[in-house]
């Protein structure tokens, strides 16, 4: 079977007006859609074609014989973790397990915020900002083009695209606006404490793999 697009979680009106229905299409329906037809074509006829979605990520990182393959296939686990860590009903605080993470990995959610803020901000040029969980630490951290915390051993929690067609047509080069929006508005902390927990991690992040 060939990587699939996944539907959006939600309704493309959902997460206005912080996000617009045009940037939804526009980045879902194109660029997200380019990388699944792009995987599909560069895997065809190899080996690479009957692994899941996680393996092939795996298997072709640090290759650069393979860095076409690893760039489409990486994307596509991106952004699908990308599409759910937005809610329309998002933002704010976590609860429970996930909050008091935060309070004693980073000092406060305050100085969590911050620290998202900065790094997603001081990402140069494309890539993406993700809290992670980091050999039983929870981490900021922050990734260039297509590379994502799974080769690293990493278990993403959430994530923000900090590419520019992330946001360009609803903030034009406001980067800094966008996350802090991200924040404050859409950041589904249930996914994110769902990821956190082991019994959910694997369903949770297993999302990513084709259908």
């Amino acid at each position: 079977m060939a990587f699939q697009l996944p539907k959006l979680p939600y309704g493309y009106d959902a997460l206005a007006p912080h996000v617009s229905k045009d940037t939804l299409h526009f980045h879902h329906d194109k660029h997200h859609r380019a990388y699944v037809d792009k995987a599909n074509k560069l895997v065809a006829g190899t080996p690479l074609a009957s692994k899941p979605l996680e393996d092939v990520i795996v298997a072709t990182a640090g290759d650069e014989s393979k860095s076409g393959i690893f760039n489409n296939v990486a994307q596509i686990w991106n952004h699908n973790m990308f599409w759910n860590s937005m809610a329309p009903d998002g933002g704010g605080t976590p609860k429970g397990a996930l909050m008091s993470r935060i309070e004693t990995d980073f000092g406060s959610f305050e100085k969590f915020r911050d620290q998202f803020v900065e790094k997603a901000v001081g990402q140069f040029g494309s890539g993406w900002c993700w809290l992670v969980e980091d050999g039983g630490t929870l981490a900021v951290r922050a990734t260039h083009d297509a590379i994502t915390p799974l080769i690293d051993g990493q278990r993403a929690l959430l994530a923000c695209d900090v590419w520019e067609h992330a946001y360009y047509l609803d903030y034009q080069n406001e980067r800094e606006k966008f996350v802090k929006t991200f924040l404050q508005h859409l950041a589904h902390w249930d996914y994110a404490a769902a990821c956190l927990a082991f019994e959910a991690h694997e369903p949770a992040q297993k999302s990513a793999r084709r259908r």
